[in-house]
């Protein structure tokens, strides 16, 4: 439904789901098209969103050891919970039972509801007037809230959040999105500036 509320087609949604099976990449692109942007921008996004699962691709490499010819196909499962389960077994067997499990039953029910999402969106008919455009966005941060523990997490989520609002008027829409992505070196940044500040300075600086 919430690919509906923002444009996408019957197909579309359905292909967006069997091709890019992850799910803050999805919400990523299809709350940037709802705004209003273009397709590159749109895909920028959700490509940032994407990339942690290349480092769990990394760690599951080593621990599932599977065959050239299957890795490729495998990488289309490397999500949050099949690195979860997994990296959970105590031996590589397991390990693979689990991430084949994982990722098949995952792969199947979240086509079918985006399947059975996207007719009940056509058979609604306007879902900007059922407030479903604002579903992206909502799940989004549905998401993306558990996620911040540390400070630091918070820091960037904060500073992201003020570049993509403040930019929001001044530039193409998707385009705040991409740079607020910034907002996360902005932050590493400052605190590798600020635990290489030496300790003398900092005393004689109190004194």
């Amino acid at each position: 439904m919430t690919s509906a509320g923002s444009g996408l087609t019957l197909l579309q949604t359905c292909a967006l789901s069997l091709l890019v099976f992850t799910g803050a990449s999805q919400f990523a692109l299809v709350g940037a098209l709802a705004a209003g942007g273009g397709p590159f921008t749109a895909a920028a996004g959700a490509f940032f969103l994407g990339v942690r699962n290349a480092f769990y691709g990394l760690r599951l490499s080593q621990v599932l050891a599977l065959p050239r010819a299957v890795r490729p196909f495998a990488a289309q499962w490397v999500i949050d919970e099949t690195a979860a389960v997994s990296l959970a077994q105590p031996d590589r067997r397991g390990a693979r039972v689990g991430f084949v499990v994982t990722g098949l039953s995952l792969y199947l029910l979240w086509n079918l509801t985006t399947l059975l999402g996207a007719l009940g969106a056509e058979a609604i008919g306007d879902t900007g007037a059922w407030g479903l455009d604002a579903a992206g966005p909502a799940v989004f941060l549905a998401l993306l809230a558990p996620m911040l523990r540390t400070g630091a997490e918070r820091t960037v989520a904060g500073l992201a959040v003020l570049l993509g609002l403040g930019l929001l008027p001044v530039l193409p829409a998707g385009v705040p999105v991409l740079v607020a992505a910034l907002a996360a070196p902005a932050v590493l940044w400052a605190q590798g500036r600020r635990g290489s500040t030496p300790r003398g300075d900092v005393t004689e600086g109190n004194r």
